[in-house]
């Protein structure tokens, strides 16, 4: 007699071995996983390889010289990209200080029942779709409202304030302040999406147990909700701060294109991803190689900053595990 379990469902209609073609569909999907992965981690070094190769005369030319200069003249074949190195770290960061605090705020105000269900829908469908805006309508948007509506702002600030370094020039167009401010609305989309996971994963007993001890809402939100996502949040972080070093089109319209070095919010400056949009349309053979190792900086700032971020996040979740101390 068949066995069967409660209600007369026969065992094997519940729980039965895998058949051949269980085992073959498992294992060919684990193939393709494989060949893809490795796959993706080929088209990196292949797009490395083109690069660096086209790269490589420019680097024997100039080597080093090349990061620390601050002269861009095609005419005079003199190049250097410090400046832009510094226009795109400065416009980065700038924009991760401000994104980053409203994004991580919009995914506090999204998770911890501050709005009912159907608002957080409506509101968490807003911020996403921020993301599907095409970057040379950011720009737009910076030049024909951002930049008007700064301006006398920044010319008061400049004109009482302009003996400290950030405030020392007036805003007369494009510059660094409105470059990053549209930035920091670019990346607020990945940021708060990716902070809004790690709040929500956050086990619900552990805000059940801040309340039962007498914590009222934002004592359990500061003191327990984002500590304990506070590796996910990071993460978003680092996302966000990848997205704003490699942003093109927005930076290219906004920040000015100016080959200096400066402090200051209102004065234009220039990017990595700005350089190369600008340049590479009318470049000759020397300027495409040293485009390239332009390009290949960049990259390598981009794979620094994840390393670095990954380990940072590494590090805090084997503290958090109470594997290190």
């Amino acid at each position: 007699m068949a066995i069967t379990l409660e209600g007369d469902v026969p065992i094997d209609s519940v729980a039965s071995p895998p058949s051949r073609l269980d085992i073959a569909g498992d294992r060919t999907f684990r193939g393709l996983t494989y060949v893809f992965s490795w796959m993706t981690i080929f088209l990196v070094l292949y797009i490395v390889y083109e690069i660096a190769g086209k790269a490589f005369p420019a680097i024997q030319e100039y080597g080093f010289g090349f990061v620390t200069g601050t002269t861009w003249d095609a005419n005079r074949g003199e190049f250097g990209v410090f400046p832009e190195i510094w226009g795109t770290l400065y416009s980065s960061i700038l924009a991760l200080m401000l994104g980053g605090f409203f994004g991580v705020s919009i995914a506090i105000f999204l998770t911890q029942d501050f709005l009912p269900p159907k608002l957080e829908v409506v509101f968490k469908n807003i911020v996403e779709l921020l993301a599907a805006i095409p970057s040379v309508v950011y720009g737009l948007w910076g030049i024909y409202v951002v930049i008007p509506a700064l301006r006398p702002t920044a010319n008061w600030v400049h004109e009482h304030l302009g003996w400290i370094p950030f405030f020392e020039t007036s805003l007369s167009g494009p510059g660094m302040l409105p470059a990053a401010m549209v930035l920091s609305i670019m990346i607020l989309p990945t940021i708060s999406a990716v902070s809004r996971d790690a709040l929500c994963s956050v086990p619900h007993r552990l805000k059940e147990a801040a309340f039962g001890l007498g914590a009222t809402r934002w004592e359990a939100i500061l003191g327990v909700i984002l500590p304990t996502s506070a590796t996910g949040i990071f993460g978003a972080l680092v996302l966000g701060f990848g997205r704003a070093l490699g942003e093109t089109m927005a930076l290219a319209m906004l920040v000015g294109n100016s080959n200096q070095v400066s402090l200051s919010l209102f004065s234009p400056a220039n990017t990595l991803a700005a350089l190369l949009a600008n340049n590479f349309p009318e470049a000759g053979k020397l300027e495409e190689g040293v485009l390239m190792y332009a390009a290949l900086i960049l990259m390598a700032i981009t794979l620094l900053v994840n390393l670095v971020g990954t380990a940072i996040m590494n590090r805090a979740q084997r503290r958090l595990s109470g594997g290190e101390r």
